[in-house]
């Protein structure tokens, strides 16, 4: 059964199946139409129904800005700023002196340290060889008596 052989009968009337599928054709077109008018419809209805805000407290507000930077003197805000770079510039440069000088200290501290033990050890030498010259003096003095009593030994008369 093809589509030129089918056929609708409506009443008296009868309809051939290529003219049904033409006039399908045409209605669902239509269709389709219709629903994309309404839908663009739809959206315009809601963007007018959107208000516009009004501006003119909002140019109140900004107008209130720049009274209020004229106010305070924000022109001289880079002069400021540049001196205070200057300033900046400065402090980090003594700084780096300052960092300088605490190495320099902590060198002079370890150095410091180091001559206090160099100090301890010349202290405890120093004990030592007074205890070296006591003996010393000790042994000179018995080597003396030692001789002194062999003169004597030899030459008991003097």
């Amino acid at each position: 059964m093809s589509l030129e052989d089918t056929e609708l009968r409506i009443g008296n009337t009868s309809f051939k199946g290529v003219y049904i599928a033409i006039v399908l054709s045409l209605a669902t077109s239509l269709g389709g139409g219709v629903w994309t008018a309404s839908s663009l419809y739809s959206r315009l209805q809601e963007v007018e129904s959107r208000s516009i805000p009004d501006i003119k407290p909002t140019q109140k507000e900004i107008s209130l800005i720049k009274q209020q930077l004229v106010d305070n003197d924000v022109s001289q805000l880079k002069g400021k700023l540049a001196e205070l770079g200057v300033n900046l510039t400065t402090i980090m440069t003594q700084q780096e002196k300052l960092l300088e000088l605490s190495q320099e200290v902590a060198d002079l501290e370890k150095d410091i340290e180091s001559m206090r033990s160099t100090v301890k050890t010349a202290e405890l030498l120093a004990e030592g060889v007074q205890d070296i010259e006591n003996k010393v003096k000790i042994a000179t003095k018995e080597i003396e008596e030692l001789w002194d009593g062999l003169d004597y030994v030899a030459n008991p008369l003097r």
